[in-house]
């Protein structure tokens, strides 16, 4: 009865996360309803207070400073008219005969550089929508080629990505954002080449089938310009890439020059809890997005027409992610506290008892599909089963940058099924429906990084991290 509990609350959690209801209200309502089915009501409050309102309250005190300095740097590349110098720099370099890699490429160096996908969708869809209407390419396929660009190998494979899916198994694991670099960009890779090609290949398709840019009405959210504070948006393309090359360049000096150089020893006299070996990466995330927040400000001083709005903006637009995530965290600590959770917890340790990362990979692709959040699985499942990985990857000798690695990319396979906030998002951007664009979008974002996922596998089981 206490799994089936489970699979009630978390269907159910799916099905009105469809529906469009918060994860704010739905995570403890669910965890509250799973509780209750399990026979366990007499603890309700108690397992609130305590176990819900603990989970959600560590999660933010662990991961806020990147939610929120992530989101300060994506308002400020996008209101210095940043973001879109670099679209427009890539756009007039490749032209319209590559529309698709044009799309990809653009969304590709924004989110690798740290601007949140949600800011780049927005920035980048009124280019893809002249540039497939100029080259008769149909609109059909702009929310597939902004995915493959936003939603996968920037966001989970290629080494030093400050996207959160990138930073949460840093201290579960005692890694760095550059995990696994040589099977990161393998992975990545192969998520790039196909997924362009699969695109290119619906492209060649249309355009036997005549069937051109279609119909479409002027109604689309995408032609609603969000209201932007933008300082220059003839920003010098030059100028607009510095601050992308901060963060991956302060990002990879502090990581293995700067702290592995120091003796950070009276770190742990200090502080009884931490442990810099566990923190030292995610440090180095905040420093490079911190210091290239900061360019951006002094260098565009003169041009800002009103800083204190970017900034605020950036700021407030960090708390609704976060909060969300925070909350589906605490719905799975609720979870993992069941009795009912012992056995699907054994059953997935089990699959593979003499390869953890199939088991890792299982655990992070249900519970990302489940929450329709790669950020919100990757929490789950590492804040319940991630002390277990390690002691299993340490008993088989498997290096925990390899089930860093893992970790990440199997959350970015299953989260972008159709109840996914941010495929939601991207549609009504775009002006589309899931009838009408979905299904290019789960190739490219969930069946190509699946298999990059199993490459990893058989790659790192073979050959071990490199």
């Amino acid at each position: 009865m206490g799994t089936l509990a489970i699979i009630i609350s978390l269907m159910l959690l799916m099905f009105l996360a469809y529906r469009g209801i918060s994860v704010l209200l739905l995570a403890p309502l669910m965890a509250s309803l799973a509780v209750l089915l399990s026979g366990d009501g007499a603890f309700l409050l108690p397992i609130y207070t305590d176990t819900f309102m603990q989970a959600l309250g560590n999660y933010i005190i662990q991961f806020f400073p990147l939610f929120l300095l992530g989101a300060l740097f994506g308002q400020l590349m996008a209101d210095s008219g940043a973001a879109q110098s670099i679209a427009n720099g890539i756009v007039d370099k490749l032209g319209t005969h590559h529309v698709v890699l044009t799309v990809v490429l653009a969304c590709a160096v924004l989110t690798y550089g740290g601007v949140s996908l949600f800011v780049v969708a927005f920035a980048i869809y009124p280019i893809s929508r002249e540039l497939f209407h100029r080259a008769n390419v149909p609109k059909r396929l702009i929310p597939a080629s902004i995915a493959l660009g936003s939603f996968t190998f920037t966001m989970t494979a290629l080494p030093g990505t400050p996207a959160i899916q990138n930073a949460i198994p840093i201290p579960f694991f005692e890694t760095n954002s550059f995990a696994a670099p040589g099977l990161g960009i393998i992975a990545g890779m192969i998520m790039l080449v196909l997924g362009t090609l699969y695109i290119q290949s619906r492209v060649r398709k249309a355009a036997a089938q005549n069937e051109g840019y279609g119909r479409h009405t002027q109604n689309e959210v995408g032609n609603e310009k969000p209201e932007t504070n933008t300082a220059n948006s003839s920003m010098p393309l030059l100028l607009a890439l510095i601050p992308l090359l901060l963060v991956i360049g302060l990002n990879a000096l502090f990581t293995y020059g700067i702290f592995p150089a120091l003796d950070l020893g009276f770190i742990d006299e200090a502080f009884e809890n931490v442990s810099p070996d566990g923190q030292t990466g995610l440090w180095a995330i905040l420093i490079a997005l911190l210091s290239a927040s900061a360019w951006l400000m002094i260098t565009r001083w003169r041009q800002w027409q009103d800083l204190k709005d970017t900034v605020n903006k950036g700021v407030l637009g960090s708390l609704l992610p976060i909060f969300n995530t925070a909350s589906e965290v605490g719905y799975g600590a609720v979870i993992a506290s069941l009795a009912g959770f012992t056995i699907i917890r054994d059953a997935v340790l089990n699959v593979s008892p003499n390869n953890p990362l199939i088991s890792e990979a299982l655990a992070m692709s249900v519970l990302a599909g489940i929450t329709g959040s790669s950020s919100g699985g990757l929490s789950i499942a590492l804040q319940t089963l991630g002390s277990e990985y390690l002691a299993m990857a340490q008993e088989v000798g498997i290096d925990p940058e390899l089930m860093h690695r893992v970790a990440s990319l199997a959350a970015g396979g299953m989260d972008t099924l159709p109840h996914s906030g941010a495929v939601i998002t991207l549609l009504a951007i775009c002006g589309l429906t899931h009838r009408q664009s979905y299904a290019n979008v789960a190739m490219v974002t969930i069946v190509l990084p699946i298999g990059a996922l199993i490459s990893v596998i058989t790659l790192g089981t073979l050959f071990g991290s490199f």
